[in-house]
């Protein structure tokens, strides 16, 4: 054990390490760094680049700082990068009040703030178009954070995060802050490769421990419990008893007996009072849909909840007036916002991507502050948002994500439930999981124990990255950057996982063939014969099988109702007489409804007649005859036993093959019996080990095909985006054509079909309404994937510009495919006629009604897309072709939507 001067001589060995730099930075924080953040802070200081993977609420945020704080002592840059504007807007006011206004600067498409101040907050998607365009901000940048780095596995978004890391200038150190996942030494293995020297920081203890719990009507129960000799914790076996007694009353149930109350899920007014008495308050309670969260709102007023003094309630009036003075009273009223106010006071919020921005940031405050004590969240809050709570509540493990309700994975379970637990404010946090009927304690406690949260790259070459890259370096040189990314990496890491199986099954057939060998002659050779012969006499048997297949449909085809047919094989084998031939039924040929001897109503397949049939009868189906009515099928089954009657019809017929002589097979026989291995003694046990040598030759192959098909995976699909480009004319060659420099300035999913878009003057003839409303269909895409309800267009110009756009899109489906690509959805136009009537200038009340394709629209949404759209009319206003009335319309386009709660910008 160390004494105390040894551990004093350690603590000022460790100060002389630091440097100069990092102990100005430990008077910043009035708690003591962990032993995690000064290891990253030390390898940054010394000049390498880290990743930090650590749990949510641990303070990787304070390396990110560090990077700052480095920035500013050596006199160069800082960008600091989030995934979303709303945590941007969060980090630049947390930098403001450490370093004024002067140092600070903001850039997110909707703000820019001191742009060329020494540190910058931006999203990823700014750094990125930065790079591309080449900008003078970029000069004396020496360091940059990415934060939420996971964030690249976002099928969506998640290549600019590759295509920033790749691009960034090689003196720039990166400082990558992630989620806890489960392989940080292969990302950090390959940030090393592509950035030079990184350190990898792996932290996996919560600052504040996790306790997990299960709510059985209103009782709490630990999911894990410890035996009193402190073993490992085990599943709690109250929990076990519970589920079986829920599962054995359940049966009952479904013999009339009634679900006793205990079994059923608390409301939620209940869990809100059952948390509050148990001083586990301020919680988040995730609801997987935005109507669930104001539902929960509502139901916890109604039952006469509140969580607040009259302090509290007089300060959160006070602050949310303050922060909702700039809308517009008539829009407050649309909004519902006393209704919110009063929630707000009794300590109750709901946060969803639905609701106004301004309204979300509010929340988010209040919370913050201690002042609102439940929150009901859809999972959209456990990204980036800094709000921790005491508690987290699930109410279910299973969300609809879009086509399906999927379960949570562990990945997901350990995001939501890393809010729990205030790092300086709470000893322990606490992740309570709602009972419901049919729950498995044991798959919650798999939920809670596991950690395992893979980073899987989404990287993909788009037309925009094409153009600016070969633009930048060339072909040749795109190609090796596109090379280097994460995603090939990872492919390649694959690769080398199937080139070892490739070659452990080369080795055994090496062994196998061995083991054919024959003192009488080349085994391998005999055993290709047998299995040229077993080859071509199974394909002999096919084409017989295909061709009494043929035979039997076409016999089927010549069926006409009245037909008294045997049905040769299957339950249906019998007599019947046919109702109906069935040639227009969608499916695998004829699908006969016939008549049973039986009585009995029954559509046939072909399958039911492995051999051709004949009509043995033929009978007359009356005119008025119903095959639903018992008495008519009784009277037509009566008159085919009248018909037939004792008649012997013989034995069906059976299916036969009868091998035709074939050369081939003739030929091959005739060379196995002069063979010298045939009269081997040991000829058959030679024969298995040569079968099982072909068997592996067949996976070796396959093998072989699935690595050539991931070597150069993304390389090859970049030359398939510049065929596509080169076919269109947006590159020739090596050059990028004046099309193809407006195509590099269209950072969107559709850049291709913007760019055509321009070029064939679609918007030419629209105004500057019309334009917005065309241009919408870019960037909207419909929550409904399924909706088949027609979108509502403005007539004229407008509705010929849409059909234009679709017909645009149609062929360039059509010239992806031919090049093997797969990458421009449909434009959807269901938020067109909203963006329309807010263009012309028509209230918020009446443009939220309209809604998309006739469904109420949520103002959130409703100014997240327009913030799009506006992002989107900018860059086509830079990239229309000069004297195009496209420019001037798209800016005045912008003018006429940045209005009411759409203009209002959160900073300060």
């Amino acid at each position: 054990m160390t004494t105390p001067a040894e551990r004093y001589a350690a603590f000022r060995q460790s100060l002389a390490e630091e440097g100069p730099a990092l102990r100005s930075f430990r008077e910043h924080y009035d708690f003591p760094l962990d032993e995690f953040q000064v290891d990253a802070c030390r390898a940054l200081a010394a000049g390498d680049g880290v990743l930090v993977a650590a749990p949510t609420g641990s303070g990787k945020t304070v390396v990110g700082e560090f990077a700052v704080h480095l920035a500013l002592s050596e006199g160069r840059k800082c960008f600091y990068t989030t995934p979303i504007k709303a945590l941007s807007n969060q980090k630049y006011n947390d930098l403001v009040k450490r370093y004024g206004t002067k140092k600070v600067g903001l850039l997110t498409g909707d703000n820019s703030v001191n742009g060329e101040a020494p540190i910058v907050v931006m999203t990823t998607e700014v750094l990125r178009n930065m790079l591309y365009a080449g900008s003078g901000t970029l000069a004396g940048l020496g360091f940059v954070v990415m934060d939420e780095v996971h964030y690249l596995a976002d099928r969506f978004r998640g290549a600019v995060w590759e295509e920033v890391i790749i691009h960034l200038p090689e003196s720039v150190r990166l400082v990558a802050l992630s989620a806890t996942v489960s392989n940080a030494e292969e990302f950090g293995e390959w940030l090393g490769e592509v950035r030079g020297d990184t350190t990898v920081i792996v932290d996996e203890h919560r600052p504040v421990p996790l306790w997990q719990h299960m709510m059985v009507g209103n009782r709490l129960y630990d999911l894990f419990v410890t035996d009193e000799g402190g073993e490992r914790p085990r599943l709690n076996p109250a929990l076990m008893r519970i589920a079986r007694d829920e599962s054995r009353l359940a049966g009952r149930g479904r013999r009339g007996y009634h679900r006793p109350r205990g079994f059923r899920p608390p409301d939620r007014a209940d869990v809100i009072s059952r948390l509050d008495a148990e001083g586990l308050l301020p919680a988040i309670t995730f609801i997987f849909s935005r109507a669930g969260c104001e539902a929960a709102v509502t139901q916890c007023v109604y039952a006469g909840i509140r969580l607040t003094t009259e302090r509290e309630r007089h300060e959160i009036r006070q602050i949310v007036d303050e922060r909702t003075a700039h809308l517009p009273d008539e829009d407050l009223a649309v909004l519902g916002y006393l209704e919110w106010r009063d929630s707000l006071e009794r300590g109750l919020a709901a946060h969803h991507a639905g609701m106004l921005p301004t309204f979300k940031e509010v929340v988010e405050e209040l919370f913050a502050q201690g002042l609102v004590k439940a929150v009901f969240a859809t999972e959209t809050l456990s990204l980036g948002i800094n709000m921790p709570a005491r508690s987290v509540v699930i109410e279910k493990l299973d969300k609809w994500n879009g086509e399906t309700h999927a379960d949570l994975t562990p990945g997901e379970y350990t995001q939501l439930t890393g809010r729990a637990g205030r790092r300086g404010i709470d000893v322990e946090g606490h992740a309570v999981v709602i009972w419901q009927p049919g729950m498995d304690p044991v798959s919650v406690a798999g939920l809670a124990s596991t950690r395992t949260y893979p980073l899987r790259s989404s990287f993909r070459p788009s037309y925009n990255m094409a153009v600016n890259l070969v633009g930048q370096v060339g072909r040749e040189r795109a190609r090796s950057l596109l090379e280097a990314s994460f995603a090939q990496f990872q492919a390649d890491r694959a690769v080398v996982g199937l080139a070892r199986q490739l070659r452990r099954a080369e080795e055994a057939m090496a062994g196998y063939r061995e083991a054919m060998t024959c003192h009488l002659g080349d085994f391998a050779e005999y055993a290709a014969l047998r299995r040229r012969l077993s080859d071509r006499e199974s394909e002999l048997a096919r084409q017989r099988g295909a061709a009494r297949r043929a035979k039997a449909l076409r016999s089927l085809e010549a069926l006409r109702p009245g037909d008294v047919i045997r049905v040769p094989a299957g339950r249906r084998a019998g007599l019947a007489v046919v109702l109906d031939p069935g040639l227009n039924v969608r499916g695998n040929g004829p699908a006969p409804l016939v008549l049973t001897a039986g009585k009995q109503v029954k559509r046939l397949s072909s399958a039911d007649f492995p051999v051709p049939v004949e009509p043995l009868e033929r009978l007359r189906i009356p005119k008025n005859f119903n095959s639903r009515s018992p008495r008519d099928r009784a009277s037509l089954a009566a008159t085919l036993h009248n018909k037939i009657g004792g008649r012997d019809l013989g034995k069906p017929p059976r299916v036969r093959d009868h091998a035709v002589e074939d050369e081939e097979v003739t030929e091959l026989r005739r060379r196995l019996r002069r063979h010298p291995c045939h009269g081997c003694d040991e000829r058959e046990d030679h024969a298995r080990w040569a079968e099982r040598y072909y068997k592996l030759q067949r996976e070796a192959e396959g093998l072989r095909r699935r690595v050539e098909g991931r070597s150069h995976v993304i390389a090859r699909t970049f030359d398939k985006v510049c065929g596509v480009l080169e076919q269109l004319g947006y590159l020739d060659g090596e050059t990028v054509t004046a099309h193809g420099r407006r195509l590099a300035m269209l950072y969107t999913e559709l850049d291709l079909l913007t760019a055509e878009c321009l070029r064939a003057g679609v918007w030419d003839r629209l105004d500057p309404a019309e334009l917005a409303a065309c241009v919408s269909s870019l960037i909207f895409e419909s929550r409904q994937a399924d909706d088949a309800r027609r979108p509502r267009i403005p007539a004229g110009n407008a509705a010929e510009a849409v059909n234009a756009m679709t017909r645009l899109w149609a062929e360039l489906e059509a010239i992806e495919e031919d090049h093997g690509l797969s990458f421009i959805r449909e434009p959807d136009f269901g938020f067109a006629w909203a963006v329309f009537r807010w263009a012309k200038g028509h209230s918020l009340d009446v443009v939220l009604n309209d809604g998309v394709n006739g469904v109420e629209l949520a103002a959130g949404d409703f100014v997240r897309w327009t913030k799009q759209l506006l992002d989107l009319l900018g860059q086509i206003a830079d990239a229309a072709p000069e004297g195009s009335p496209v420019r001037g319309n798209a800016v005045k386009a912008m003018d006429a939507m940045r209005r009411g709660v759409v203009a209002y910008s959160s900073v300060g």
